[in-house]
């Protein structure tokens, strides 16, 4: 059964967090960097890629699995293309350095892919795709995961969460942003209803260990995640395997490791890709043309049982806004844990904020 959530100030966190990485020898810009990809999950509700991830990062940092100085390196840069070496650093250190190539070829010829191999976990996919965005371009980000879904129609785990993410330049910065694992859910709430002591999960979020579905938590932890929409997810997940290892050169499939690998690089590769808007027409005609597709959409009858029709990004930004205002929510479970955290390596938990 979860306990009662202790609430936080974002900018706590965020300090408290960086703090943590430092102690563990992580340089200051690097665990800074980490810190905030991590909260910034945290603040638009997707609790599967915050601070609970800590715990995984901090044990394979300090397992040596990670190398938390490495930047990497440019492997090739042709036209629009680049290939990257992330040397395994952190993930979210090479995927600033790839954002930053991705927004600069993407000025100079329209479109620019850059696909990094041998990099690790980079939170949140929506955090890359939104740094792009916001330079007033299209941004679509990959990534290929561990090997912890089967196939359709297998029962061993090959392929991983695979997320796609696209974010477009929107006019209030809360642009339309769809950040979506190709399973039924991120493995992170499987993580996080375990963390919380939590019993079971929905029906159609995961398989246990001999690919049977379960709504058992622990099962699951130990398990598989299903496919989202069954064979269409699967094919979506290969997609976007191609795209990051295959294409990359890097690890592909049960080569990639994850946040719960031991004893080897998880080898990840992303792939982002920018696309220059003006070159099609002024940003602002764009903005303007979204604004009416969005209207449109959201305009349609609500189903029974809502009272609203939403568009991608709509849910995590409403829930931004109260998180500012509230503090955010942090779960006993993974309260315990960065309590823990913060005794061994000598830091002191956030102070939680009063409603």
């Amino acid at each position: 059964m979860s306990k009662e959530s202790i609430r936080v100030d974002a900018s706590s966190l965020t300090d408290f967090a960086a703090r943590l990485l430092l102690a563990a020898r992580v340089p200051e810009r690097h665990a800074r960097l980490v810190a905030e990809s991590l909260v910034e999950a945290d603040l638009r509700g997707v609790d599967s890629h915050g601070v609970q991830l800590l715990t995984f990062y901090l044990e394979r940092l300090g397992r040596g699995e990670v190398d938390a100085d490495a930047e990497g390196h440019v492997l090739s840069e042709s036209g629009g293309c680049l290939l990257y070496d992330g040397e395994n650093g952190l993930g979210q250190v090479v995927s600033e350095i790839c954002c930053a190539h991705a927004v600069r070829l993407a000025r100079d010829h329209g479109l620019a892919l850059v696909v990094a191999r041998d990099s690790n976990h980079f939170g949140a996919a929506a955090f890359w795709a939104l740094r792009i965005s916001a330079e007033g371009l299209i941004g679509v980000v990959l990534c290929n995961a561990t090997g912890q879904v089967p196939p359709w129609q297998g029962r061993e785990g090959r392929l991983g969460t695979n997320p796609i993410c696209m974010s477009v330049p929107g006019e209030d910065g809360k642009p339309w942003l769809l950040d979506m694992a190709t399973t039924a859910v991120a493995a992170g709430k499987i993580y996080k209803a375990f963390f919380a002591g939590d019993s079971k999960i929905p029906d159609g979020w995961a398989l246990d260990a001999e690919g049977v579905p379960t709504t058992d938590t622990q099962a699951a932890y130990r398990g598989m995640l299903m496919p989202l929409g069954g064979y269409k997810g699967y094919g979506l997940a290969m997609m976007v395997e191609i795209l990051c290892g295959v294409l990359g050169g890097g690890a592909m499939a049960t080569e990639v490791g994850g946040v719960r690998t031991v004893g080897r690089p998880a080898r990840n590769s992303q792939a982002f890709l920018a696309i220059d808007v003006g070159r099609f027409m002024p940003v602002e005609r764009f903005q303007e043309r979204m604004r009416w597709l969005v209207e449109e959409v959201r305009s349609a009858r609500p189903a029974a049982g809502y009272q609203e029709v939403l568009v991608a990004g709509e849910p995590e930004w409403r829930e931004e806004e109260q998180r500012r205002r509230d503090g955010i929510p942090v779960g006993a479970g993974v309260w315990e844990k960065l309590k823990a955290l913060g005794e061994e390596l000598g830091i002191d938990l956030p102070p939680r904020k009063n409603r």
